[in-house]
C-alpha cells in the first residue's frame, strides 16, 4: 500500500452541477486530472448545494485485513484537512477504481471491494459525516453502495458516459483542463526502464562512477567541487534537451533518453544525492528552464535502475517541485508519491506533498529560490530547524518554517508500475564495483549516516 495519500485541494473555477452518479463517475478524472486507477478516491461536500472541496487519494490495499484500518486514517484525514482549510465538511463522495484482471469481472469486483467501501462510509460517520454517495467502476462501468433501487443502479451496473459527451466534459474543454491517461500511465513515465539492455548498461555506469564520486561527496573540502560540476553538467544537457523540438509524451521520452549519455546520467543521478547541491538545482523552476530541467529530471528518475532505486528521489522530487511550480498540480503529486516509494525518509518530498496537498502558493518557495538570480544555498523548506529558512528569508523573501512530516511506522511500499528492473526489498542500494558484502559496500553506509545526520545528503 502507498502510505502517502494525495489531496487536490478545494475547487476553483466556474460552478457545474453535477446530477446523479452517472455524472459524478463522469466527473472524476476532470476532478483528480487523470484516471485514478487502482485507488481510492474521497472528495469533501460543502454547504447544502454540494460544493466541491478537498480531494484525497491512495491506492487500494491490497489485504482487506488493512482496508478497515485505512478507512478510519483516511476519513480522518480528508475530514481534518477539510477544517483546515474551507471548515467541516458537510458531506462525502467515496470512488472506488479498479478494473478487473479479465477486464470483464466489474460486477466481481464491485462486490469484493463492498467491505472496504462499508468501513470509508463506517468510519466517516464516525466522525459525523455522512457519505452521501459511494461508487465503484470497473471495467468501463459504474455501481452505488448506496442506492438500493435496481431500477436506477442495476446489479450489473451501468455504462460510464462517452468520453466528451457530457456537461463536465464540455466545461472541462471550455476551462481547458485536461485529462492525462491514468494514473499508471503517469507513473511509467518516472518508472526505472526494464529493458534488460538498457538497465544493465546504466547500473554499469552508476557502479562506474560510485566510486570516484561518494568518497568526494563525503569529503566536505572536495564536496563543492563536486556539486560545480554536476550543476554544470545538468545544465548542459539541459541545453541539449532543449535544442529539441517539443513532441508527445511518449516520443518525447524516448527522445530525451537517447540524448543523455549513460555516465552523463549515473554523473548527475549521484551528484544529486547531495542536499545542496539538490537545492540549487531546484532554482531551475520556470519559465524555458523550467520545462528543460523537468525533462532533465524525468529521465535521470528512468535511469535510477536496480539497487539504485532509492536514488531516485532525488530526481522525483524535483520533477515534482518543478510541475508545482508551474501549475501541474497531478502530476506534482504523483512524481513525490513515487519519491516517497522510492525513500520514505525524503525530507524534501514529505514537505513538499504536504505543501502541495495543504493548497499552499509554489511563489513563497520559488521567491527564496530565485534570490539575486542564483538560488541561495539551502534555501528550501528544511527540517533542520534554522539555517535554511533563515537564509532564505534572508535574501528578501519570507522565511519558511514548515513542520517535518514524519512517516508512519508501516513502512511497506506500493509495487511500481513494472518497470522495475530489480526489487532491492527496502535495502540500501550499494554502488560500486563491490556488490554487498563486499569490501566498498562501506562507502553506502557511509553516506547514509552522513545524511541521517542532516548534513546535506540525501534529504
Amino acid at each position: 500500500m502507498n502510505k502517502h495519500h494525495e489531496s487536490t485541494g478545494p475547487a476553483d473555477g466556474q460552478q457545474i452541477t453535477l446530477r446523479g452518479p452517472a455524472e459524478l463517475a463522469d466527473a472524476l478524472p476532470y476532478l483528480m486530472g487523470f484516471h485514478p486507477d487502482d485507488s481510492v478516491v474521497m472528495v469533501a461536500l460543502h454547504g447544502g448545494r454540494g460544493r466541491f472541496g478537498g480531494r484525497l487519494r491512495l491506492g487500494i490495499p491490497p489485504a482487506p485485513g488493512e482496508w478497515g484500518p485505512v478507512a478510519d486514517q483516511l476519513a480522518e484525514s480528508l475530514i481534518s484537512g477539510s477544517e483546515r482549510r474551507d471548515g467541516r465538511p458537510d458531506g462525502i463522495v467515496i470512488f472506488l477504481c479498479q478494473d478487473s484482471p479479465d477486464g470483464g469481472s466489474g460486477r466481481l469486483t464491485m462486490e469484493r471491494l463492498r467491505p472496504f467501501a462499508q468501513s470509508l462510509r463506517t468510519a466517516c460517520g464516525a466522525l459525523d459525516v455522512p457519505v452521501l454517495e459511494a461508487l465503484c467502476i470497473s471495467d468501463g462501468r459504474y455501481w452505488s453502495y448506496c442506492c438500493p433501487d435496481g431500477r436506477c443502479c442495476p446489479t450489473d451496473g451501468k455504462p460510464l458516459a462517452m468520453p466528451g459527451t457530457t456537461v463536465m466534459a464540455a466545461a472541462a474543454a471550455y476551462a481547458g483542463i485536461q485529462v492525462r491517461g491514468t494514473l499508471r500511465d503517469l507513473e511509467a513515465r518516472l518508472a526505472p526502464w526494464q529493458t534488460p539492455d538498457e538497465a544493465s548498461a546504466q547500473l554499469r555506469a552508476l557502479d562506474r562512477a560510485a566510486p570516484s564520486l561518494v568518497p568526494r561527496i563525503l569529503d566536505e573540502r572536495a564536496k563543492a567541487g563536486v556539486a560545480k560540476e554536476t550543476l554544470a553538467l545538468a545544465h548542459t544537457l539541459m541545453g541539449r534537451l532543449g535544442r529539441t523540438r517539443p513532441a508527445p509524451e511518449a516520443v518525447s521520452d524516448f527522445g530525451d533518453d537517447q540524448l543523455i549519455s549513460d555516465d552523463e546520467a549515473a554523473a548527475v543521478i549521484l551528484g544529486l544525492q547531495d542536499r545542496e547541491t539538490r537545492d540549487k538545482a531546484a532554482a531551475w523552476m520556470e519559465g524555458p528552464d523550467g520545462h528543460r530541467a523537468l525533462r532533465l529530471w524525468r529521465t535521470l528518475a528512468r535511469r535510477c535502475v536496480g539497487p539504485y532505486g532509492e536514488h531516485a528521489a532525488a530526481p522525483l522530487t524535483l520533477v515534482g517541485w518543478v510541475s508545482w511550480s508551474t501549475g501541474d498540480e497531478p502530476g506534482a503529486r504523483v512524481a513525490l508519491a513515487m519519491a516517497l516509494r522510492a525513500d520514505p525518509e525524503y525530507t524534501f518530498a514529505q514537505l513538499l506533498h504536504r505543501a502541495c496537498n495543504e493548497g499552499l502558493d509554489p511563489e513563497t518557495l520559488r521567491r527564496c529560490l530565485r534570490g539575486d538570480g542564483e538560488a541561495p544555498q539551502g534555501a528550501v523548506p528544511s527540517a533542520d530547524g534554522g539555517g535554511s529558512a533563515g537564509e532564505a528569508g534572508a535574501t528578501g523573501g519570507p522565511a519558511l518554517h514548515v513542520r517535518r512530516v514524519r512517516p508512519s511506522a508501516n513502512r511497506e511500499r506500493r509495487r511500481g508500475s513494472g518497470r522495475r528492473v530489480t526489487q532491492t526489498g527496502g535495502r540500501t542500494p550499494v554502488p560500486g564495483p563491490a556488490r554487498p558484502g563486499a569490501s566498498g559496500g562501506h562507502r553506502m553506509r557511509d553516506l547514509r549516516r552522513y545524511g541521517r545526520r542532516g548534513t546535506g545528503i540525501r534529504r
